[in-house]
């Protein structure tokens, strides 16, 4: 029996169990096609309220949501929560992940043919790296007016943004091949990462407003997918688009213009379709944990407390310096992989090109298989401590095999590695997302990242730093040590999966809706994005299989 079906056995079991869990949500007016209602008027006047989207049939909907959607409680009060999947969210999904990889693209595209561009512009390793680090840098400051756009002005908004300045800074890079140039192809770098900052923190936002709840950390690790899809293609097509010709500077122009002339085409057509699909919400939600949350802040919603809120959940803590350190760690073998072979192994560009894109698409099946088990066991804890547990493994294997002179030997512990540092990605923004339920998940997974990308530049920095003055098991030992304390983070976690609980105890009757007004009795200080969770409430911790 699995974890998640021990927690639905243990809260049908108590029938006399009280409505341990209230959730208010204010009753939206009856304003045209894009307020839908709740309860107030049959499934089908719902239906008509958008007719440009193909709703999903009610058997597939009931296999994807506790009790199709329904309770006896949510109908007694009145205030039936429905629900609803509408195959729109596919497109939605897709076209999101397209321009996600063509960001990630540009970001590992000058890294990992390194030596390539330091003889075209002139310039060091080094500034070659800041190529890469830029993209952590400009996420940290950046992250909380991002956050705040999303919380605020919706998803479709910040979409904009990410695809268009990714679509800027793609065109600009087309001007700036000249070996004197490389100031402007810095500011186009610059443009792309400030692109990034818009789109790191959408997959958990996706994911939970557009897909049902045994479908949330699949749609969510798809999404995540994206990126790691277009960094895997950042490893494999620079070097084959611009192979290393040192003694022909214009052939390596021509080639190098190639690659940038095809992205630029490539994010235009993506920002259109981002202009096209991409809405902010469905018009009826796909989860109860939705249907409870108002569409769009309250009133009295405060950005600055939500931050505050996040600071002190102890869990959230640990899982942001884990996850931290885990990312961080990967953005820096990502970066340094191309200095790392060409330490050990003479003329094999091309091959540390094909082991970056070995170690990526392994990842992607990693992030694909740990979004499906999560779906089906709710194990968010467990899972989470396991990978992180193999990946401290793989990293120690890839370490000490790197320098054996078998680099047949390297792709296969590349991939290992891949499988399971890649793999964890998502399983971070998922987890974040339960243990902070009702909080904003574009907020907790715009922490997350930014926590990442302060790892990121700290590991990058003195890893190659390592790698250089010394060889690349140093820098890959200090990778290692910083891992096994995040093992030990990961482990002190408290799991309390909150935004389960909130779908569980729909399907066990325990959830209905508040009247719009809120009675007097009812402190601010126990509500939460609109949201309020009675002080009784015992959230399901996560049972092991």
């Amino acid at each position: 029996m699995v974890a998640g079906e021990l927690v639905q056995e243990h809260l049908r079991a108590d029938p006399g169990a009280p409505d341990d869990i209230t959730a208010g949500r204010k009753s939206p007016e009856l304003q045209g096609a894009d307020h839908p209602t709740y309860g107030a008027e049959p499934t089908c006047r719902a239906a008509e309220t958008d007719t440009g989207e193909k709703e999903v049939p009610a058997d597939e909907r009931e296999a994807m949501l506790p009790n199709g959607g329904g309770g006896e409680a949510e109908e007694k009060e009145g205030k039936k929560l429905e629900t609803r999947l509408y195959r729109r969210r596919f497109a939605v999904l897709t076209v999101f992940s397209l321009y996600s990889l063509v960001n990630a693209f540009q970001w590992i595209q000058y890294s990992i043919i390194a030596n390539v561009f330091t003889k075209y512009y002139g310039v060091t390793n080094g500034k070659v790296d800041w190529l890469s680090i830029v993209y952590m840098v400009a996420y940290v400051p950046l992250i909380f007016p991002a956050t705040w756009l999303l919380d605020r002005k919706g998803l479709r908004l910040t979409a904009l943004l990410g695809a268009g300045l990714n679509c800027v800074g793609a065109w600009l890079k087309c001007t700036s091949v000249s070996p004197e140039l490389f100031g402007v192809t810095v500011t186009a770098q610059v443009i792309c990462s400030v692109a990034q900052v818009f789109i790191l923190g959408l997959p958990s936002r996706i994911a939970s407003v557009w897909f049902g709840p045994r479908e949330v950390s699949t749609a969510c690790a798809t999404a995540v997918l994206g990126n790691q899809l277009g960094t895997a293609i950042g490893f494999l097509l620079p070097p084959v688009l611009v192979p290393n010709t040192p003694d022909d500077v214009e052939l390596t122009g021509h080639n190098i213009s190639i690659m940038f002339y095809g992205t630029a085409t490539v994010s235009t057509v993506l920002f259109i379709l981002t202009v096209i699909v991409i809405k902010d919400r469905p018009t009826l939600p796909p989860s109860h944990a939705q249907a409870v949350l108002p569409d769009s802040p309250p009133e009295d919603y405060s950005y600055k407390q939500s931050i505050f809120n996040l600071a002190k959940n102890k869990a959230f803590v640990l899982l942001l310096v884990s996850y931290g350190i885990m990312t961080g760690s990967f953005y820096s073998v990502s970066t340094l992989l191309n200095q790392m072979i060409m330490a050990c192994y003479v003329n094999q560009e091309l091959n540390a090109g094909r082991i970056g894109l070995t170690l990526v698409v392994a990842g992607m099946v990693g992030s694909i298989l740990c979004g499906l088990w999560l779906d089906h066991t709710k194990t968010y804890k467990m899972t989470t401590l396991i990978v992180y547990c193999l990946s401290f493994l793989g990293m120690v294997v890839f370490t000490c095999t790197l320098d054996l002179d078998d680099i047949y030997l390297v792709f296969f512990t590349a991939g290992v590695l891949g499988f399971f540092m890649t793999g964890y990605l998502p399983l971070g923004f998922e987890f974040g997302v339960e243990i902070t339920y009702p909080e904003s998940e574009g907020t907790s997974s715009g922490l997350l990242n930014a926590f990442a990308q302060i790892f990121g530049i700290i590991f990058t920095l003195i890893q190659g730093k390592l790698t250089t003055d010394y060889n690349p098991l140093v820098g890959n030992l200090f990778l290692c040590a910083w891992i096994f304390l995040g093992i030990v983070l990961t482990a002190l976690i408290k799991s309390d999966l909150k935004r389960h609980n909130v779908n569980m105890g729909a399907d066990s009757n325990h959830l209905h809706a508040l009247p719009t007004e809120c009675p007097g009795d009812c402190p601010s200080e126990k509500t939460s994005n609109g949201v309020k969770l009675e002080p009784s409430v015992s959230f399901s911790r996560e049972t092991s299989l």
